[in-house]
């Protein structure tokens, strides 16, 4: 047996199952009881299991809806989007593939040792996403060299966001101890010259959340009831029956109310995990806060992460049909993670900036997905884990990082422009990271200015 074959028998029960047990594993090291170690693996992958379950309901009843919405308005784009899902499942199948956990594992170390982050990632599913970049700058260079520099140097970020989060993470939603250091959220950076300009629109400066809204719109601002109005929207778009688009309405409703429902089992499971690991640590290591990575469904407790998503599936169908060039359309990727994570972490959960950052980036994902649209396709016939008809494309519609993936692939090529490229993204995501460590994080940034504003607002209080 080789190690490929080793590592993908280790993750082959699913995401869900190998971050439960690590979590029990870890949760005895620092020294919970038995049974708090078992309930917070079994909680953890509980509530991954949930969340991909609603996950999966959202994504299959919002596909065919997508669809009769774009052959209604004559979209007819050649590549053809088979989501993360399909992206992952040709990565792993890459014979190089799991050289890429060597990476991540000894960059982690190393970078622990000194001292250069705090997170320990425990999110080793989402290796496959080094690795995808390690092909794409493989199949850019041919050189294997290149391509495992492409991981380091996504590793490095990756953690570097981890640090970044941790703690906006601990005051949105209450997880102490727990990041999400995931290249998805990387899309932050890239909003951050926006979200800062926006700083400069006073409407903009108000504390935009679910909960807010709540108390101006009542009703429409509930999880269920947002989400049928989505849902019928876009099934009268897509030229539904009046039952049919209904039927559409209620069931994202009952997605989107389930979202916070199983976030539940995250805070029950992370809760006392995070407390434990960090009296264990603050008795140990002195002036030292460490944090575990995990992958972004930890966030799903935030209204404001799936409204944004899903009101922005029109956008990037929208988008598809009139942006010149573009040759994918939005179906298994229509729901685009990177714009929530990245959005919601950026600004602290304030959904108005959350959803013009979206409309404003959501190009950026499709002309990255059809510049990507030949490694994608080759990777597929390379590996046979996807099936890809003589003549047909397959492709990602919101491909993770796109802006740093296609600097890297083209600089490591010796192209001197995205060597600026990169370059320049590298120093606005250092910028970005210091500019979190020392100003308050976004959170607590909007509902200052709230106070500042109105002493006397219910927010003060």
């Amino acid at each position: 047996m080789n190690w490929n074959s080793i590592v993908q028998a280790i993750l082959s029960p699913g995401p869900s199952v190998v971050i439960s047990i690590l979590i029990m594993i870890l949760g005895l090291f620092f020294g919970m009881k038995v049974s708090k170690a078992v309930l917070s693996g079994l909680y953890l992958g509980v509530g991954f299991i949930g969340m991909s379950m609603a996950i999966n309901q959202l994504v299959t009843i919002v596909t065919p809806a997508t669809k009769a919405l774009a052959k209604n308005t004559g979209i007819n784009l050649p590549a053809v989007d088979f989501g993360w899902t399909g992206a992952s499942a040709i990565t792993w199948a890459w014979a190089v593939a799991f050289v890429f956990f060597a990476i991540e594992i000894g960059v982690n170390l190393v970078m622990l040792v000194t001292k250069t982050t705090n997170v320990v990632n425990a999110d080793m599913w989402n290796v496959w996403g080094l690795a995808l970049t390690g092909y794409m700058v493989y199949f850019a260079t041919g050189s294997y060299i290149w391509a495992f520099i492409a991981g380091v140097i996504q590793a490095i970020i990756s953690l570097k966001l981890g640090d970044m989060w941790s703690e906006e993470i601990e005051n949105m939603l209450g997880y102490p101890g727990i990041t999400v250091p995931h290249i998805e959220a990387f899309t932050a950076i890239i909003m951050w010259p926006v979200n800062r300009l926006l700083d400069f629109i006073p409407i903009f400066n108000y504390r935009w959340s679910a909960k807010e809204l709540k108390k101006k719109i009542g009703i429409l601002s509930e999880p269920v009831v947002m989400g049928s109005i989505i849902g019928l929207i876009i099934g009268l778009a897509g030229r539904y029956t009046i039952a049919n688009a209904l039927s559409l309405a209620i069931t994202v409703g009952a997605v989107m109310a389930i979202f916070p429902v199983m976030a539940k089992f995250f805070m029950d499971s992370l809760t006392p995990f995070g407390t434990t690991m960090s009296n264990f640590m603050k008795n140990r290591f002195k002036n030292r806060e460490f944090v575990i990575g995990l992958d972004w469904p930890v966030l799903g407790q935030s209204t404001e992460l799936w409204v944004t998503m899903v009101v922005l599936i029109p956008v990037s169908i929208a988008f598809a049909a009139i942006l010149p060039g573009n040759q994918v359309l939005p179906i298994a990727g229509v729901i685009n993670y990177c714009l929530g994570v990245g959005g919601l972490l950026l600004t602290g959960g304030n959904l108005l900036r959350m959803l013009v950052l979206g409309i404003i980036y959501q190009p950026l994902f499709l002309y990255g997905s059809t510049y990507f649209t030949n490694v994608f396709t080759k990777l597929a016939r390379d590996t046979g884990a996807v099936n890809v008809p003589k003549g047909s494309l397959v492709s990602w519609s919101s491909i993770e990082a796109p802006d740093l993936r296609f600097l890297m692939s083209k600089a490591f090529t010796g192209n001197i422009f995205a060597w600026i490229g990169l370059v320049s993204l590298l120093i606005l995501f250092w910028f970005v990271y210091r500019s979190f460590k020392k100003n308050p994080v976004p959170s607590k940034k909007y509902k200052e200015q709230l106070i500042k504003k109105n002493p006397k607002s219910v927010v003060a209080k």
